[in-house]
C-alpha cells in the first residue's frame, strides 16, 4: 500500500512512527514549514518533520500542497492513500480524489461529537468521561467525512488536555495500522455521520484561558486542566498577570465572599480561592518572567493574607 503521510505537531508522530514500524512505511511525509520560535526567533522544525528526518524519509514542506508543482509530484506518488493527522490545512476536490482508497484523517474525538481545532479541550472543559479517536474519510467539509473506525478512551480525573492529546495520539497510531490492511482488503466499510448529533470545538485563543473566578469550582479546574499547555489559565493579583497552572476544586458551598478572594492561606496547605460557588486550592503558578512554584510559595513571596482578591484583569472590580 503506497501511503503519503502528513502530519505536524507531536499528535501525528506516534502514527508515523507506526506506520514505519508496522512495515507502512510512508512513500513521502508532508508537515508544514519550519516556523519562527522562541524568544530569539529561531526557525524550528515541526516535530513530524524531526520525525522524518531522523528516519531517513522524504520530506516535504510546501506552504500549500496543492499548489501546481506539490500536485504534480503527489500525482507522480500515485499514493493509495493519503493519511493526515494534525497537518494544518484544507484539502480541495483535486486532492482528495487523487488517492485510490481516499484522503484518510485521525481526528482526536469521537465523531460527530466535536468537529473542530480543539476536541480535547473541549472534552474535558464539558467534563466528558470518554472520548476517543476516529479515523475517518476526508470530503470538503471540515470533519464531516464518513467514519471508517473509532476508538473510546476514558478521560482521567485529574488529566490536563496534554497528557489526554498524547494518550489519543498513542491510540490513534494504533487505530490507523489496524484499520489500513482492512481498508485495502475491502473489509471496512465507512459509515455517514449524523449531522444532528454533531458538535464544534473551534480555535482556542490566548484570551481563552483568563480565568472568571465567578465559575464554579469544579468548572475552574476543568478550564485549567483544559487549557493546559496552552494557552493556559491566567488570572491577576494586582497587576501582575499569573499563569495558573494547576487547582483542585474542593466544594461547592456557597459563600459569602466576593468570588476570587482569598480564604486560606499558610499553614502548610495550598492557598483556597473563593469560586461561586465553591472554591478552589491553588497548586501551582507561574508569575511573569519567574520559575513555576507552589501557591504556598507565591502568596508568600507576594504576602497575600487572607482576605486579598484576584482578579480577570489588573482593573477588573470583580473576580
Amino acid at each position: 500500500m503506497r501511503i503519503v503521510f502528513m502530519g505536524t505537531p507531536e499528535f501525528a508522530v506516534p502514527a508515523l512512527a507506526r506506520l514505519c514500524e508496522s512495515g507502512l512505511t510512508p512513500v513521502a511525509v508532508y508537515s508544514q514549514p519550519d516556523r519562527p520560535s522562541g524568544r530569539g526567533l529561531r526557525l524550528r522544525r515541526p516535530p513530524v518533520a524531526e520525525e522524518a528526518g531522523r528516519r531517513g524519509l522524504p520530506l516535504h514542506q510546501p506552504e500549500r500542497p496543492q499548489q501546481p508543482e506539490e500536485m504534480a509530484r503527489l500525482e507522480a506518488l500515485a499514493p493509495d492513500a493519503i493519511v493526515t493527522a494534525a497537518y494544518g490545512r484544507i484539502f480541495g476536490e483535486r486532492l482528495l480524489a487523487l488517492p485510490r482508497f481516499g484522503c484518510l484523517n485521525l481526528h482526536p474525538s469521537l465523531l460527530p461529537r466535536y468537529r473542530g481545532l480543539s476536541p480535547v479541550q473541549r472534552a474535558i472543559l464539558r467534563g466528558d468521561p470518554v472520548t476517543g479517536v476516529t479515523l475517518y474519510r476526508m470530503v470538503r467539509d471540515v470533519d464531516a467525512g464518513p467514519v471508517l473506525a473509532q476508538r473510546e478512551l476514558a478521560i482521567g480525573v485529574r488529566e490536563t488536555a496534554g497528557e489526554l492529546t498524547m494518550r489519543l495520539a498513542d491510540l490513534a497510531a494504533d487505530l490507523l495500522v489496524d484499520a489500513l490492511p482492512a481498508i485495502a482488503a475491502g473489509r471496512l466499510s465507512a459509515s455517514e455521520q449524523d449531522p444532528e448529533l454533531a458538535s464544534y470545538a473551534p480555535r482556542l485563543e490566548r484570551d481563552d484561558g483568563r480565568l472568571d473566578w465567578r465559575l464554579p469550582a469544579i468548572q475552574i479546574e476543568r478550564l485549567v486542566r483544559a487549557l493546559s499547555p496552552w494557552p493556559g489559565a491566567f488570572t491577576f493579583c494586582g497587576a501582575f498577570r499569573v499563569k495558573v497552572l494547576e487547582v483542585r476544586a474542593v466544594d461547592e458551598t456557597a459563600r459569602r465572599e466576593p468570588p476570587g478572594t482569598v480564604l486560606r492561606v499558610g499553614k502548610g496547605a495550598p492557598p483556597l480561592v473563593a469560586a461561586l460557588p465553591g472554591a478552589v486550592e491553588v497548586l501551582r503558578v507561574q508569575a511573569e518572567s519567574c520559575a513555576a512554584q507552589s501557591g504556598d510559595a507565591f502568596c508568600c513571596g507576594r504576602r497575600l493574607k487572607a482576605g486579598d482578591r484576584l482578579h480577570a484583569c489588573p482593573s477588573c472590580p470583580a473576580g
